[in-house]
């Protein structure tokens, strides 16, 4: 995996320390981080659930799901996350990497907010706004 798309597991902390950097800064973001205590214990788990999404490792054990539900949050959250997450992701990876890292947050936002809108007895939004593709690099 780590030769097509150039991610590992330090790639994947890079990611992962750069989009909360950001993240933490965001106006709309931010306010949902400010109950994370231990940040480096954040990161950790983080990089291990992403770890377990791309490469397989099997690090992560944990409910994703259970961990949103009581952040109240709305499809312009997702929306954000995902713009800066992918974002994050083109800066900081190969784009064959950053590809599949914003396909898969495209797929978790979407079963997130899905969970999160069935229970809280609400319609699902029908889709979750895409962040628009940044222009190819120029070399």
């Amino acid at each position: 995996m780590a030769d097509r798309t150039g991610l590992d597991e330090a790639t994947l902390e890079r990611v992962v320390r750069a989009f909360y950097a950001a993240a933490r800064q965001d106006p709309l973001l931010g306010p949902l981080f400010a109950r994370v205590g231990d940040w480096e214990a954040h990161i950790a788990r983080i990089v291990a659930f992403w770890s377990s999404v791309v490469l397989l490792s099997g690090r992560y054990h944990g409910n994703p799901a259970a961990a949103h539900l009581p952040l109240g949050l709305q499809p312009q959250h997702f929306a954000r996350w995902l713009e800066l997450f992918e974002r994050t992701a083109r800066a900081a990876c190969r784009p064959e990497g950053a590809a599949l890292l914003a396909d898969r947050a495209r797929r978790i936002a979407r079963s997130l907010a899905l969970g999160v809108a069935a229970r809280q007895g609400e319609r699902p939004p029908r889709r979750i706004a895409r962040a628009r593709p940044a222009p190819p690099a120029s070399s």
